[in-house]
């Protein structure tokens, strides 16, 4: 049998519609199918590729760990350099009270991680999220999804989740000393790259230091430079209780994290002891692969790029007649189609003139630009031609 063959019979699949491409081969910002075919790669398997794929630091990382020890012990058992190393840069390049790092293996447990540790930390049990955010899938960030229908076929869900409204500042006087945490993004992705209004993350920021509420930030989209800075709270001029970070943390690896005062992540450690506990989390590999992966962003000046190239993806695409609004920053782009019936065309279109996009989760009528930061301007180019071929196509 085939590998589509076997896709469709032995995968579990979470659609029955896949984009099912056959890639053999991945470099760069080009991926490569089984019959030779090309496609640019314009979403970076969701924002997670943002140094391209296989960048030669990071396959010579990986290649360096696998010489030495691959699994050794639980998580936080043994003393790995890769996890060390690692949390020290992390901790290096965040403000000073951001100093303890927990490893997971992705977003959805680095979410978990995180609303676990502000219920120990606070001792209450009331979470706050905002509408269309969207946090992972597993049951606890499921919960505090903000959109009903991903949600409603596994209720009940954890008691005590509250949603209020992004960019609503009224709706922050809900936040009171029953609160737990308030998770938020900076920039709801799957929402359609809803961006902040003025001083609203600033407010949610002093609300939650009224309260004595854990603001927990979820960077795992718009995080390792997909909007200009390292980190995406850095646009906006505050500082979060809790990080959270995953996708491009990994530089194509999977990993995760949640980010904390040291003071606050070790309440994780007693009544009960092991709070908190994963197998896999921090792998070494992929400890190796990050530390590489960060070294690239700041060694390779791709962050002092990222709004230039934006800006010329926004010149050349989004005025487009057949776009009717949209939304950038940085490197993350949304754009409104005009007529929403041509989505399906659209996207057929795409990939037969070989570039690979997506829909935000919550808005399908808006595709995401959000290609690897190390995408060149002639790159750039070459995707805003074929791109706008693909518009005039359904317009």
């Amino acid at each position: 049998m085939t590998d589509r063959e076997l896709f469709y019979r032995h995968l579990g699949l979470p659609s029955f519609t896949p984009m099912a491409l056959d890639i053999v081969h991945a470099e760069g910002v080009w991926l490569t199918d089984r019959d030779g075919n090309r496609f640019l790669d314009l979403v970076s398997g969701i924002s997670v590729s943002n140094i391209g794929h296989r960048h030669p630091m990071v396959l010579s990382a990986i290649d360096e760990q696998l010489d030495k020890y691959l699994y050794l012990n639980v998580y936080g058992e043994f003393i790995q350099s890769p996890q060390v190393k690692l949390a020290k840069r992390l901790t290096d390049l965040l403000p000073p009270s951001l100093d303890s790092v927990y490893f997971v293996n992705s977003g959805s447990e680095a979410i978990e991680g995180a609303m676990k540790l502000a219920k120990r930390y606070t001792g209450r049990q009331e979470i706050i999220a905002f509408k269309d955010a969207y946090h992972g899938s597993t049951q606890g960030a499921l919960s505090i999804l903000g959109n009903e229908m991903m949600k409603s076929a596994f209720r009940p869900l954890i008691p005590d989740i509250r949603h209020l409204k992004f960019n609503h500042f009224d709706d922050l006087d809900k936040i009171t000393e029953k609160t737990a945490c308030v998770v938020a993004e900076t920039i709801q992705a799957e929402a359609g790259l809803i961006l902040p209004e003025a001083n609203f993350l600033q407010r949610l920021r002093e609300r939650c230091a009224e309260t004595g509420t854990l603001l927990v930030i979820d960077d795992v989209q718009m995080g390792f430079g997909r909007t200009g800075s390292l980190f995406s709270f850095e646009q906006y001029g505050f500082v979060p209780d809790v990080l959270v970070l995953a996708k491009a943390l990994g530089a194509g690896m999977p990993l995760g994290a949640f980010i904390a005062p040291k003071q606050v992540m070790d309440s994780l450690a007693f009544n009960p002891e092991l709070g908190h506990i994963t197998t896999f989390g921090g792998h070494p590999v992929s400890c190796a692969a990050a530390l590489a992966g960060i070294e690239v962003l700041l060694a390779d000046g791709l962050l002092s790029e990222v709004e230039e190239k934006g800006r010329q993806f926004e010149e050349k695409v989004c005025k487009h007649p057949a776009i009717a609004s949209y939304r950038r920053r940085g490197l993350a782009i949304g754009l409104d189609m005009v007529d929403h019936d041509k989505r399906q065309p659209f996207m057929e279109a795409a990939l037969n003139h070989g570039i690979i996009i997506d829909w935000y989760l919550f808005k399908p009528a808006t595709f995401r630009i959000a290609p690897p930061l190390t995408i060149t301007k002639e790159e750039i180019e070459e995707a805003c031609s074929r791109l706008i071929e693909v518009l005039d196509y359904v317009n």
